[in-house]
């Protein structure tokens, strides 16, 4: 069996040429034997399948290497270019076999796992102080497999916590990808979370919102007494200066107390007596 001289095959007189040389070469003599020229040529069709053999090993930087040094560790100094049937094939064999390897290193390199991006619901309260939760992931063989996270304290909704190496494994020894969680903070029937501020509720009776009143309001920490001057309206604001969430900078956003009047479903004998004498009496209409 023939080694054969790959730079003579793309019509090139020495070794020393660039990739660049040898891929326009290879452009020059695939036209020149182009099936569809040379159409029931049947020495065409094998000159191309050597012309694309050369190519194939002479484009790649590692292959030429390793056929140059070959080459002339055999025929620089005059040796025979052809092999015995005894030998048939060594030479060839031992040379592709070398390519087979750069591949197969090449598809053994180490692959990074992929990243997992999921999400998950918590309280304001939650966020507010900071949790540790347990939540389950299933992975693609159908396992689940459960992960204890720290929620950190003052965490904005959006936010992403990263678990370095709780993602897909990796290959070949390749480093595991990450976890990411986003955090969906979840408002409730007493509190909501808007930017830096909070808002809740502050319910009053119609005597109070008449009157006025001081009227102790539950905030996200503690309970704080909030003036409420008279004649307030449902829908009015009574904004709390550092009652809120945290911003970026540690410090606190407001607490925004939206006034509901409330009006009893069932009255005593004294009340309705009483409400029905304010009717008689009062001259306040809203509709007018």
């Amino acid at each position: 069996m023939v080694f054969k001289n790959y730079y003579k095959i793309l019509d090139l007189e020495t070794s020393h040429v660039s990739i660049d040389e040898i891929k326009v070469a290879y452009r020059q003599a695939a036209k020149k034997y182009h099936p569809d020229l040379n159409v029931g040529d049947k020495l065409a069709e094998e000159k191309i399948k050597d012309i694309n053999e050369a190519y194939r090993v002479l484009s790649t930087p590692a292959s030429k290497r390793k056929y140059d040094r070959i080459w002339n560790s055999k025929f620089s100094k005059g040796q025979r270019a052809f092999v015995g049937k005894g030998e048939k094939g060594a030479i060839l064999n031992m040379f592709l076999g070398n390519i087979e390897k750069i591949t197969n290193k090449k598809e053994a390199s180490p692959i990074r796992g992929e990243n997992i991006e999921t999400k998950i619901n918590t309280s304001i309260q939650d966020a507010f102080y900071g949790v540790s939760k347990k939540i389950s992931l299933r992975n693609n063989d159908g396992k689940t497999k459960n992960i204890t996270i720290t929620i950190p304290k003052g965490i904005r909704s959006g936010e992403k916590i990263r678990l370095i190496g709780q993602g897909k494994e990796g290959k070949n020894g390749g480093k595991n990808g990450d976890l990411f969680i986003e955090i969906n903070i979840e408002n409730d029937n007493k509190f909501k979370l808007k930017g830096d501020d909070i808002y809740t509720d502050l319910l009053l009776t119609p005597w109070e919102a008449a009157l006025g009143t001081r009227a102790n309001l539950e905030t996200i920490d503690d309970e704080t007494k909030v003036y409420v001057p008279q004649g307030i309206q449902t829908g009015e604001k009574l904004k709390i200066p550092g009652k809120g969430y945290k911003n970026v900078d540690g410090k606190r956003g407001d607490l925004i107390a939206e006034v509901k009047v409330m009006v009893p479903k069932k009255l005593t004998k004294e009340e309705k007596e009483i409400f029905e004498k304010l009717n008689q009496i009062s001259t306040f209409n809203p509709r007018s």
